[in-house]
């Protein structure tokens, strides 16, 4: 896998850039047109799941308004006061007058006439009696009998729908088949004995629901249905697919959907449960309505995937070109320079990056032959230097012996003071060229700074009090040259000069923690946290060289120790102040240990 990444990764640029661009506007157009066709296929479905649920729920809302308007005029009917007395048994059929029957008849058509969907009306009580408009029994048989009767009886006064009513002994004058008919029940219950009085029947026209759903089209094919809670089909068109199919089982809730394969054709199937009738709507619909536009979609996605990759290709050969064209320009005059010809040139035009870059090559190129010059100009001027240097190689010795005279002629004057003191300063001269090297040992560095000292306290007698604590353990190794005697100075003209009466300057040295720990402390003046902070600052952001030399105000000799022990070991050694106004300051060298 590797060796073929890196087979892939020698092609030349041109090729990678046609590769890349394919990728970047190509794969993302494919996946986008399936991503797209997904989308589409799902909305689609969706939409017309939402479509017809809103459909289904009018219908069920037609619905159940002409079957609330039935079930209101049970109310009505069983509230008259002549259906009262049939009811409870005040009026019989044996007793009834010819005025009185034909109040109750006219009542009822009256029902018929203003609400012409009422196939007919009627009234039983528990003896088996019956009053109608237009209904009568076929048989001799009891009504109380009936499935319908007993149905009404045990809901207890609620009223109950019983679609496509079978086998019932009743009949009506117009011949309404069982089939053409829903019908309406509700039992008259005694509110205080809770015994049934009788119970009303209307019929409904099955036509109501007819008008309702006959005009109702899913897509191109699909239609709407009623079932009731049995799963018996309450309507379906005439050409309905699913006559003999019982799919009862799969509606298991309120609504929902659900997809089945009838006579080798898939359905899909949407249904919505109505709380107040118990009964089912259904919505079928072949899949093949919303595929054929799926597959238009498809179409369209696909053909515009099409003409994205024709341009993307056409596009990526372009660009590739004109990116690569300039690149291959720079490699070759970057060949030529490589081989030596550092004459060569990238002549492209423009102001792309690729262009900048060739005129960046270009002065590159400048430049290097204008330090090739320098450099051969600073060699010769070093080679002069040199030799001057070796001139001046007696300047040293010419002071130690000078130095030498000098305290052997206080010597002989028993002037022994001035003989010390200049013998400190000859051991100062001494240490501190070191024959040009940068390293010292640990006690040729103590005994440069006590060559100081004793100096100073020559200069300032009893005022400068000095103490050294060297640790035995370190007393072999080497240490950078010259980073005491700036902090020892600072302390003693920032610090002890400032202070009244004598003062003491200590510096201790000790192995801590694989480094050479020196604290240089005194108790002279000390510094405000102002200056403490600025001094802090100037060790932080400064090292010493011409732009900055200028800028340091205090401390010059702290930074500039600070700054070669950074330069020379890294970044976790240097030097750390802490100072308190009056009472002095303690300055940290941290320095590598190195033997020898």
């Amino acid at each position: 896998m590797l060796k073929k990444f890196l087979e892939i990764n020698d092609f030349p640029i041109r090729y990678k850039l046609v590769i890349h661009f394919l990728l970047i506007s190509i794969l993302p157009s494919i996946l986008l047109g399936i991503l797209i066709g997904w989308a589409v296929d799902k909305t689609l479905e969706q939409q017309m799941n939402d479509n017809t649920l809103q459909l289904i729920d009018k219908v069920n809302s037609s619905v159940e308004s002409h079957i609330q308007n039935v079930q209101n005029m049970t109310y009505i009917i069983s509230v008259n006061a002549k259906i009262q007395d049939f009811f409870n048994g005040h009026l019989t059929l044996e007793n009834i007058e010819p005025d009185e029957q034909y109040e109750i008849t006219r009542f009822l058509q009256n029902f018929t006439t203003l609400y012409p969907e009422i196939a007919g009306i009627l009234i039983v009580n528990k003896e088996g009696e019956y009053l109608s408009n237009e209904m009568y029994t076929r048989s001799s048989v009891s009504l109380t009998n009936e499935t319908w009767y007993r149905q009404a009886v045990a809901h207890q006064g609620i009223a109950n729908i019983i679609g496509n009513p079978q086998g019932r002994k009743i009949a009506s004058h117009v011949n309404y088949t069982e089939d053409e008919v829903i019908s309406i029940v509700r039992a008259i219950i005694d509110p205080v004995t809770k015994e049934e009085k009788g119970v009303v029947l209307i019929d409904l026209k099955l036509r109501v629901i007819v008008e309702i759903l006959k005009d109702v089209r899913l897509g191109k094919t699909g239609y709407l249905m009623v079932i009731d809670d049995k799963g018996d089909e309450i309507y379906s068109p005439s050409h309905s697919v699913l006559e003999d199919v019982s799919f009862a089982s799969k509606l298991d809730a309120n609504y929902g959907t659900f997809a089945d394969t009838v006579n080798e054709s898939d359905f899909q199937f949407i249904y919505r449960k109505s709380p107040f009738t118990d009964w089912t709507t259904v919505g079928v619909f072949s899949t093949e309505d919303s595929v054929a536009e799926v597959k238009l979609i498809q179409f369209y996605v696909i053909s515009f995937v099409f003409f994205v990759c024709f341009v993307g290709i056409t596009a990526s050969y372009f660009l590739s070109h004109t990116i690569s064209r300039p690149i291959n320009q720079l490699m070759k005059a970057m060949q030529k320079a490589e081989s030596g010809d550092l004459s060569s040139r990238y002549k492209g035009e423009g102001n792309d990056e690729v262009s900048r870059l060739g005129r960046g090559f270009n002065k590159m190129l400048t430049q290097i032959n204008k330090l090739i010059t320098l450099t051969e100009q600073q060699e010769k001027k070093k080679r002069e230097a040199e030799f001057h240097s070796l001139q001046a190689n007696i300047k040293p010795h010419f002071l130690y012996n000078t130095l030498d005279t000098i305290q052997w002629m206080a010597h002989k004057k028993n002037a022994t003071d001035i003989a010390d003191v200049v013998n400190s300063l000859s051991k100062l001269f001494r240490i501190g060229l070191s024959k040009g090297g940068t390293i010292i040992s640990l006690i040729d560095e103590i005994e440069h700074i006590k060559s100081y000292l004793q100096i100073q306290s020559v200069r300032y007698q009893n005022k400068l009090n000095y103490s050294l604590d060297i640790s035995p353990t370190i007393q072999n190794v080497s240490i950078l040259k010259i980073v005491l005697q700036p902090i020892v100075e600072n302390a003693i003209y920032h610090g002890i000069k400032e202070r009244r009466g004598p003062g003491l300057i200590t510096i201790e040295a000790k192995k801590q923690n694989d480094r050479l720990v020196i604290t240089i402390g005194d108790n002279g003046k000390g510094m405000s946290e102002e200056k403490l902070e600025q001094l802090r600052k100037n060790l932080s952001t400064f090292l010493i060289d011409d732009e900055n030399h200028d800028k340091l105000t205090t401390g010059y000799g702290v930074v500039n120790v600070h700054a070669r022990l950074k330069l020379t070991f890294g970044e976790e050694y240097g030097v750390t102040i802490d100072s308190e106004l009056d009472k002095g300051t303690i300055v940290t060298i941290y320095h590598p240990i190195i033997e020898g």
